[in-house]
């Protein structure tokens, strides 16, 4: 006989298990912090661009000069922002990748369907609502992948700066749904926007990868050996004619990402946690520092409603991320009979989503390939991905504080630790000592108010007595 079929439907945001819980939040505890910094280097980038007395400054430092020509690597500073800095945070993202396929939520592939669906209905639709829109009015199709990608560290800056208190469950969500974005826009980049290939550099990176994935598995140990050989592996990755930061996501796969017997933690978590702050406080923050300074005014932003090209950016980002990542959600929650955890509302669903169409870095990235040459179409594309980027986080910043009480009761009851054993309680309650615990804390805290009430008892009752006892002559007639 075969064992009855459980008909509980699956939960999805569910709650994550305790070490799932530990790695989300120490990662996008970086993130968010680095995702300040983005937005401060965004910032400075379009007050340096804009100020006049600093524009040509700003213009001659973007496009300075430095690097071995003998190489081919005599690029300017906004050019190793882009290809070079951009690689570190693209191997962080094959890190996080290689992570969930291996000791994360992307292998069961149950749990794994929602984020990768929502993650592909999330590229599809932006990339769909651009081509209709730049199709409709006449305009380049060119600029189709531009509004695909979400930025999860502006994302959660955004978070951080109006103080909402996301459930871990949407928290995880939008880091997974980010790293499934990273995968295919970095496939995006490697086949769509790769130039004529020179086959000596490719085979010669190729080569540098498969020592890198050798040097792995013999357990060879050293930032010296890695180090360099990821230089000499990026550097012919640039002159094969792949963009560079797919060399970055190669290695970062490389990694291995399971723990073994004894480990704490794995050799690829080990690393992310160690190059992850230089990812997001330096290489991203520098990228945008050099690559959102573009000339902002009330003329340039009106044109960005006009032109078909930067309409679909924006009309992309706004509408096509929310409504893709939304509905790729609904529907994979529909077809795999799945239903939404009982905390959250689907209103929930679609202000997440919401916040996902905030696509700078990897926009602005996509937007230069997708123009390059076209320096005034390249920057206007750069200043509807900043527009949009901006209204999405309008719109999910105003979603989200409707919400924001439920967020924080959720937040309260995920954080509660009443046995103070440094794990939240909600983990331990099928686990008899920790109510033994709680049952021997309540007795003291019980026997610690009797004590009291007892002291408080006896002052009022001496109190009560001073009036009747006062004096010993009370009986004297007046």
């Amino acid at each position: 006989m075969t064992a009855p079929r459980s008909t509980t439907p699956r939960k999805v945001f569910g709650r994550l298990s305790l070490p799932e819980r530990t790695y989300v939040a120490d990662a996008l505890r970086t993130e968010t912090v680095g995702g300040v910094l983005l937005l401060a280097a965004a910032v400075t980038a379009l007050l340096w661009a804009n100020i006049p007395a600093l524009h040509d400054s700003y213009e001659s430092v973007s496009h300075f000069h430095i690097g071995p020509a003998a190489l081919g690597l005599d690029l300017s500073v906004a050019h190793w922002a882009a290809d070079g800095l951009l690689a570190i945070f693209f191997f962080v993202a094959g890190i996080e990748l290689k992570r969930e396929l291996v000791a994360g939520d992307l292998r069961d592939p149950k749990a794994a369907a929602l984020p990768v669906v929502a993650a592909l209905c999330g590229m599809a639709v932006p990339a769909l609502v651009y081509t209709v829109t730049a199709a409709a009015g006449g305009g380049s199709l060119d600029g189709w992948a531009v509004p695909t990608a979400t930025d999860i560290a502006f994302a959660l800056a955004v978070l951080a700066v109006i103080g909402t208190s996301l459930p871990s469950a949407l928290r995880a969500f939008l880091l997974t749904l980010a790293v499934v974005d990273d995968l295919f826009a970095i496939l995006i980049i490697a086949v769509f926007f790769t130039a004529d290939l020179n086959f000596a550099a490719l085979g010669g990176s190729v080569a540098g990868l498969l020592l890198f994935w050798v040097l792995l598995r013999k357990g060879v140990r050293g930032w010296y050996v890695y180090v360099p050989l990821a230089l000499v592996v990026w550097a012919l990755m640039y002159n094969s004619g792949i963009h560079a930061t797919v060399a970055g996501v190669a290695m970062g796969l490389m990694l291995r990402c399971h723990r073994r017997e004894g480990e704490d933690r794995s050799p690829g978590e080990r690393i992310e946690h160690l190059v992850r702050p230089l990812s997001a406080g330096l290489a991203v923050p520098l990228f945008a520092l050099f690559s959102a300074g573009v000339a902002i005014s009330g003329g340039a932003l009106a044109d960005v409603f006009t032109r078909p090209e930067t309409l679909g950016v924006v009309l992309g980002l706004v509408v096509g991320k929310a409504v893709g990542i939304f509905g790729g959600t609904w529907l994979t929650a529909r077809f795999t009979r799945a239903s939404l955890s009982d905390d959250l509302a689907w209103a929930d669903v679609f202000a997440v989503s919401s916040l996902a169409g905030i696509g700078f870095t990897v926009s602005l990235l996509i937007g230069e390939l997708a123009f390059e040459g076209d320096q005034n179409m390249t920057g206007q594309v750069k200043a509807a991905v900043l527009l949009g980027s901006l209204i999405a986080a309008t719109l999910a910043t105003v979603l989200l504080k409707i919400r924001n009480a439920k967020y924080r009761r959720l937040w309260a009851d995920e954080e509660r630790d009443e046995d103070a054993d440094g794990i939240p309680d909600v983990y331990e309650e099928d686990d008899p000592a920790y109510h033994l615990r709680l049952a021997a804390l309540y007795d003291r805290k019980a026997a610690e108010h009797r004590r009291i009430a007892r002291e408080k008892a006896a002052e009022r009752h001496g109190l009560a007595e001073v009036p009747g006892g006062a004096g010993e002559d009370h009986h004297r007639p007046a």
